[in-house]
């Protein structure tokens, strides 16, 4: 059994998030050049934005020396972009004409012309601190060449898209929503996720943008469940990392947000029934935005007031435009708590160690030459050099970062609910061998507690479960009152992720301080007849599609136990000389429960895509951890399109040709009402023989014919009652049986188990 107890930081995916392109990397600097066909390109785009019909511009790309012909370019943005500027964001999407073409995996690219930040560093430095405690897209800086003449510094930030998802969710085919409205109106509720708008779908359209095939009604739900029944929330939304988006959004002054004009966000709904919140545009962080708060400074504030805004002011004060994500959420008093403990590890961690002043500097260096040879920014090379540390006073004034930062730290460090938190220790658990159905205790030594929960998991696709800790000697905790808490779990999975929290009237905090971006885990091995390879098709047609509609081969993997069981350290091969071909992704599969695999080669539609398809020729197919241990084969010999490869019985017989039956029981029912002929075929799997029985005397010819079509025997008969039809001296798998009277011919699929 192996053992494994680590602080993990997980960004979804994370073997896919940390081996992305060094396209985002936030210590280079890239280099694009564009060239367009047209000498009026920049009066074809004024007037396509002007259009606001979304239309691009084709044109031809050179990233790092490597040429893409045919990309669509438009502008992006709103307040952004200006037919009077030179320097506009770009939004270029390489895959325009091409439909694979990409630059190392990556088929959009997002280019900011970084206006309202002349320091240069606000977006990437952002980004940076925020993927620390969240899914975040990845930032860094680009030299932009048009036609050839150096066009200014851009930022180039990663797209929120499938990919994205695909990387830190695991999925893509959720419901997905954009929350900008199409018209932003600076005094009203905008993309607020409040209900004000109605009861109807439709009246939220003008508000969200919906990036999936589907979501409407769940983002209704979502809308009715916050706003009127908040006790339930958990269920719809992902309550931590909201609380997180907030906090960061707060420590960092990024009021141009959810906080001030309720916009710039995404959400997503994960499989896992949770809808998740997504920063986006953060040009603005560090106080740059200051029309607005939605309370009592709804008509903008100073950077003197940004360095003391209160975190709590829609709770503690007046929401002015309703924000019914932070009012319903910090009217109960545990999730205050968390956010506050959120703030503070964000303050801690960057602002108090001086590690982002560190990192400023180093990317302001990195940036210097490029700043300064870009003659189409906004802002002076001085104000550049000067707004690290000093306002720059312009249109507006834009606070100095670390100025404003530290007076921001000063401040919260004595904020009510920063200090005074209890102290967490010791964190650790009872077994360094847990068994899948077993039992394991997690114990923390605490001080100064007024409450400790304990959050677990069994998979990443799973939802956290809160129960309470307790000191009184009855959870492998010690003796009753010395400090130490545990909690005793049972009928546990193969793979345990949690953490620790604790409060008291004070203050909370976390252990890790992460969570549950970060936790702690075991691990061990499940052993063979735990999972199986359970059914498989090499040759689908028509039976069932993925996510995006395609016909791909599948696998089928079945629990046979009564505990949940997760996928973590598990490979899929169909190469019996490289058993860790393809990690299956860090899921649960529930008990009794199925998990199908598409094997199609297309990694980027989802963590449940292999790297691999299916010959239907025949071939091998193993589950194996990555030491080789095996928990399953199969080898199987030539496939018929739209007919299975499974066990019958489900989950423990020997395999068989049989009737598909996707995500579900290999169990079959055992009549098969054939209402044209009224006539009744069972059983149905047959074993030596089976019956057509009519209610009526017909003349009927009977054939047996293999799936491909070939005539194995005939049988007349002129009865009535039941006919028995011999089929032993058949093989097992399936077959096709063809019933003819005077009616119209019926063929219906019939499985032998000799």
């Amino acid at each position: 059994m192996r053992f494994r107890l680590t602080l993990l930081l997980i960004l979804g995916c994370l073997s896919n998030a940390l081996g992305q392109s060094n396209f985002y990397h936030a210590d280079t600097i890239q280099e694009i050049r564009i060239t367009f066909y047209e000498s009026n390109w920049d009066e074809l785009l004024d007037d396509m934005y002007v259009a606001g019909d979304n239309d691009r511009l084709t044109c031809d790309l050179e990233i790092n020396g490597e040429v893409l012909d045919s990309v669509g370019i438009r502008y992006k943005g709103f307040s952004s972009v200006s037919t009077d500027r030179t320097k506009n964001p770009f939004n270029i999407k390489l895959d325009y004409v091409h439909g694979n073409q990409d630059y190392d995996g990556i088929n959009k690219i997002k280019l900011s012309n970084v206006i309202q930040d002349p320091s240069f560093l606000r977006e990437v430095l952002s980004y940076e601190i925020a993927r620390k405690y969240m899914p975040a897209s990845q930032a860094n800086f680009a030299r932009v060449y048009i036609n050839d003449v150096y066009w200014g510094l851009y930022s180039n930030v990663e797209d929120v898209d499938e990919p994205f998802l695909v990387d830190h969710y695991g999925e893509s085919h959720g419901s997905f929503l954009k929350c900008n409205p199409e018209d932003l109106d600076f005094d009203g509720d905008n993309a607020n996720l409040g209900n004000s708008y109605g009861t109807d779908t439709t009246d939220y359209y003008p508000y969200y943008d919906l990036q999936s095939d589907y979501g409407w009604e769940d983002l209704y739900e979502l809308v009715d469940v916050l706003n009127e029944n908040p006790n339930d929330i958990e269920t719809l939304l992902n309550v931590d990392r909201t609380l997180w988006m907030h906090a960061f959004n707060y420590s960092l002054i990024n009021f141009d947000s959810y906080v001030g004009y309720a916009q710039n966000y995404y959400i997503y709904k994960q499989d896992n029934g949770q809808f998740n919140p997504i920063l986006w545009d953060l040009n603005m962080s560090f106080g740059s935005f200051r029309l607005a708060d939605a309370s009592e400074h709804w008509d903008g504030f100073t950077i003197a007031e940004a360095k003391t805004i209160d975190p709590l002011l829609h709770l503690n004060s007046v929401s002015v435009y309703d924000r019914p994500l932070m009012r319903n959420l910090f009217e109960n008093s545990t999730y205050k708590r968390m956010y506050l403990a959120h703030m503070r590890t964000i303050m801690e961690e960057n602002i108090g160690t001086g590690t982002y002043s560190t990192r400023a500097q180093f990317l302001h260096d990195l940036i210097d030459v490029s700043v300064q040879e870009d003659t189409n920014k906004f802002y002076g090379y001085d104000d550049f050099q000067d707004n690290l540390n000093s306002t720059v006073n312009d249109l507006i004034d834009y606070p100095g970062l670390t100025d404003l930062m530290e007076a921001r730290n000063t401040y919260l460090s004595t904020y009510t609910g920063f200090p005074g938190a209890p102290i967490i220790s010791n964190v650790g658990s009872s077994t360094q061998n847990i068994t899948l159905g077993g039992s394991i205790s997690i114990t923390a030594d605490l001080s100064a507690e007024d409450e400790v929960f304990l959050a677990y998991r069994y998979g990443a696709n799973d939802v956290f479960t809160t129960v309470t800790m307790l000191d009184d000697g009855t959870q492998s905790d010690g003796t009753s009152g010395d400090g130490t808490y545990g909690k005793t779990l049972t009928n546990i999975g193969n793979t345990i992720q949690y953490y620790v929290y604790a409060q008291n009237a004070d203050a909370g905090i976390f252990a890790p301080e992460r969570a549950a971006y970060e936790f702690y885990e075991i691990q061990s091995q499940i052993t063979s007849g735990d999972l199986v390879l359970n059914e498989l098709m090499a040759s689908n047609d028509l039976t069932a599609s993925d996510q995006f509609g395609e016909s791909d081969d599948w696998i089928e993997i079945y629990n046979t136990t009564q505990f949940d069981i997760s996928t973590s350290g598990l490979y899929l091969t169909d190469d019996a000389t490289n058993l860790d071909k393809w990690a299956l992704p860090n899921s649960v599969i529930p008990a009794d429960g199925y998990m199908i695999i598409w094997a199609d080669e297309d990694g980027e539609q989802g963590d449940n895509h292999a790297n691999f398809k299916l010959s239907s020729n025949g071939e091998f197919l193993g589950l194996h951890y990555g030491d080789g241990t095996k928990i399953d084969s199969v080898s199987f010999g030539a496939q018929t399109t739209d007919i299975a490869y499974g066990r019958f019985p489900n989950g423990t017989g020997p395999w068989i040709t049989m009737e598909p039956t996707f995500n579900g029981n290999n169990n079959f029912t055992s009549v098969d009402e054939i209402d044209e002929l009224e006539a009744t075929v069972y059983p149905n799997p047959a074993n030596g023989n089976f019956f057509v029985r009519f209610d009526e005397p017909k003349a009927s010819t009977i054939e047996i014919l293999s799936v491909d079509g070939k005539l194995l025997s005939t049988q007349s008969f002129s009865a009535s009652g039941s006919i028995q039809v011999d089929v032993s001296d058949l093989i097992s798998g399936l077959y096709l049986v063809t019933i003819s009277t005077e009616k119209s011919p019926t063929t219906k699929r019939l499985i032998v188990n000799n």
